[in-house]
């Protein structure tokens, strides 16, 4: 057994002071925390409880939304301004858990979750360069039917698991964070790193940073939003391929568009070059998919996931049609 404290942090400063002490892990509801733990992978001297820190939901004065670490994920589906201006992000959230684990999940412990890749969590007999660096990957070579098409590096091709992390790089979010240096926002585009040498370092977090909040802009889509997840079972499974999208239309034309890829990639994928090739061209099928060759012409899948590079096109293209069909 591996002894450990727990502290239970009642400001944002007193979990930063905690940080520093031993090698410490941030706790939220622990649904993905406390599983590592019991398989070995994961061994800190101490929890800090951080789930006092602030769970508000609240609007913010240009019209977004500010949304507190602690904040359950349950709360944030339900949220009345989430449903309404972002109901992407209310149908991510509730494709990504069960009931129960949405009523324990916090929206901070969601952007710090580790990837669902068996070989990383088989502590006693795979190599996993994110769990031990410069051991090896195991799953290059092995079973990785769920692993990344894009995005990957020779040290790791797991995927990011959350569904909910997809939808907030869709919608531009900024997470602040707080430490030893002080308080900064950085986008959810770039809070994930990819994997290089060092696929163990997953965020741009410093050492004794703690997530605040996540702050959401004005989204200009609306209702004309969606999230569809690709998955092996109905049930409450981690996706194959999943798409969070927004797209606005004028005169047939579509003027805007978001687009952010989940288990595809190391970390949410934003299609930013797929957008770029969208706008201003026409809502059909064959923009659609030329898009989609654009931002994917870089993909390199392993020789158990191939499929998922037609599967995220296919997808990409139905929910697109999908939004301009009630958006023009």
């Amino acid at each position: 057994m591996n002894p450990l404290t727990y502290h239970r942090a009642r400001s944002i400063d007193e979990a930063i002071g905690l940080t520093g002490v031993g090698a410490p892990s941030l706790l939220g509801g622990g649904t993905n925390l406390i599983d590592l733990m019991r398989k070995g992978v994961e061994h800190p001297s101490a929890l800090i409880d951080v789930t006092a820190l602030s769970s508000e939901i609240e609007a913010t004065g240009d019209g977004g939304l500010r949304i507190g670490a602690a904040a359950r994920n349950s709360a944030l589906a339900a949220h009345p301004l989430v449903r309404s201006q972002y109901p992407m992000l209310a149908r991510a959230v509730l494709a990504g858990a069960s009931a129960q684990i949405r009523n324990m999940a916090t929206v901070g412990g969601n952007l710090m979750q580790r990837t669902r890749c068996l070989y990383f969590q088989d502590a006693a007999g795979s190599r996993c360069n994110k769990r031990s660096p410069g051991t090896g990957c195991d799953a290059i070579g092995g079973f990785n039917r769920y692993h990344a098409v894009i995005g990957a590096s020779p040290s790791c091709i797991a995927t990011h698991p959350s569904d909910m992390c997809v939808a907030l790089a869709a919608l531009d979010a900024l997470v602040h964070v707080a430490g030893p240096g002080g308080k900064r926002r950085i986008p959810l585009v770039d809070f994930h790193r990819l994997p290089d040498e060092r696929a163990d370092i997953e965020t741009l977090l410093e050492p004794g940073e703690v997530i605040s909040a996540v702050e959401l802009p004005p989204s200009p889509f609306g209702t004309d939003s969606g999230y569809r997840k690709v998955r092996d079972r109905a049930s409450y499974a981690f996706a194959l391929v999943s798409v969070a999208a927004g797209l606005t239309m004028r005169g047939g034309v579509i003027e805007d568009v978001c687009i952010a890829f989940g288990g595809v990639a190391p970390k949410p994928w934003r299609a930013l070059r797929a957008e770029a090739a969208l706008r201003g061209g026409p809502a059909i099928g064959e923009a659609f998919d030329a898009a989609f060759q654009g931002e994917f012409s870089d993909a390199a899948p392993a020789a158990g996931n191939a499929f998922k590079i037609e599967l995220a096109q296919r997808t990409m293209s139905a929910i697109l049609t999908q939004l301009s069909g009630s958006a023009s």
